[in-house]
């Protein structure tokens, strides 16, 4: 069962996109569409678009079992104390010793849970970091139906030429005679006409007697 595009998806898509212009920074391309806006074009009609992409690790610093088992005791007692403070709600009195119970009860569990954790990783990972998908290259793409005029008024911004994408006319390639291209797979001649069983085998015939093969065979 085909899946209808959310809301969301629509306002991503164009109609027919084309090729504009391509940057390696997206700060240029938002730089693009503003001097388009500002020439009073339609940038509805525009797209960003990030290709290119790849995964960026930045290494933070060494893990280390002080950090492990602190960060595991912060991490318990802020759960700790979200669940102290939803249970309070619900207890008319105490409720300074109920936080504090789970506060510290949650301590206890994220020290043991980090400890348990880091163990089983048998230093395979002792380092933190942090990660992120970038792009490389930014598209800016335009809707068929203006991207002539795009293109003109971009041309004029400065420093802007050599990001422009240059769009040459499609190859058309001819395509080569089937012979068998009649109705029913019927094979026709040059002009179009069908061609008969017989004809095509008196054909076959007089192309064999043609053939030098066919001389020596009746020279001997």
């Amino acid at each position: 069962m085909s899946q209808q595009p959310s809301a969301g998806q629509e306002i991503l898509n164009l109609e027919f996109p084309q090729s504009l212009a391509l940057f390696d920074r997206y700060a240029d391309a938002q730089k693009a569409v503003d001097f388009l806006s500002d020439e009073q074009f339609p940038v509805q009609n525009v797209m960003i678009v990030g290709t290119d992409l790849r995964q960026v690790e930045r290494v933070t610093g060494r893990l280390t079992w002080p950090k492990v088992l602190g960060g595991g005791v912060l991490s318990g007692m802020w759960m700790g104390l979200f669940v102290g403070l939803i249970l309070s709600m619900f207890e008319g009195g105490a409720t300074l010793g109920l936080i504090g119970m789970a506060v510290g009860a949650g301590a206890v569990f994220g020290f043991i849970w980090a400890g348990l954790g880091y163990s089983m990783s048998r230093g395979r990972r002792d380092f933190t970091s942090v990660s992120q998908v970038v792009a490389t290259k930014y598209e800016l793409l335009v809707e068929h139906r203006a991207f002539g005029e795009a293109q003109a008024l971009l041309s004029k911004m400065d420093g802007v030429r050599g990001a422009l994408v240059t769009t040459g006319e499609p190859k058309r390639v001819q395509a080569r005679p089937n012979p068998f291209e009649g109705m029913y797979g019927q094979k026709i001649d040059s002009s179009g006409k069908p061609v008969s069983s017989s004809d095509s085998s008196q054909a076959a015939a007089g192309s064999a007697a043609d053939s030098p093969g066919a001389d020596d065979a009746s020279a001997k």
